[in-house]
């Protein structure tokens, strides 16, 4: 609030004990510490008041609400653009995994890419002669 730091406030107890003296300096800090305790009292129960009066939580929760759906539509708008891209262009420039498509009418499926099979009699695990998979 005002950025006082140690040294600042180390600077106003030797100024304050220098001026007031050791007898008078404990009952000014209870005194003064009392009448900021009342007036930080007095200012929050004022700034109540005033939120109250004008709706402050209501607006905020409006605020919230209009940030939650703008922020739902730049994610919207973000999907859309990406699905546009993933879409396949007219001039036949695939960008897409490529698909095969199976013959009886079945669904296409996306084409894998991995290692060749095993080559005949090695199985798995990898003994050569036994093709038999393991339990």
């Amino acid at each position: 609030m005002f950025d006082i730091g140690f040294a600042e406030l180390l600077l106003i107890a030797v100024v304050a004990l220098i001026v007031l003296g050791p007898q008078r300096l404990p009952e000014t800090i209870r005194f003064v510490s009392l009448w900021l305790g009342r007036l930080r009292r007095g200012l929050s129960s004022a700034r109540k008041e005033l939120e109250q009066e004008i709706g402050m939580d209501e607006i905020r929760r409006q605020l919230h609400n209009e940030d939650v759906l703008r922020s739902l539509e730049e994610s919207k708008r973000s999907l859309e653009s990406l699905a546009r891209d993933d879409t396949p262009s007219a001039g036949g420039a695939d960008r897409g995994p490529k698909v095969k498509s199976d013959a009886g009418g079945a669904e296409p499926r996306v084409a894998e890419q991995s290692d060749p099979p095993p080559a005949s009699g090695v199985d798995i695990t990898g003994a050569p002669g036994d093709s038999k998979t393991p339990p």
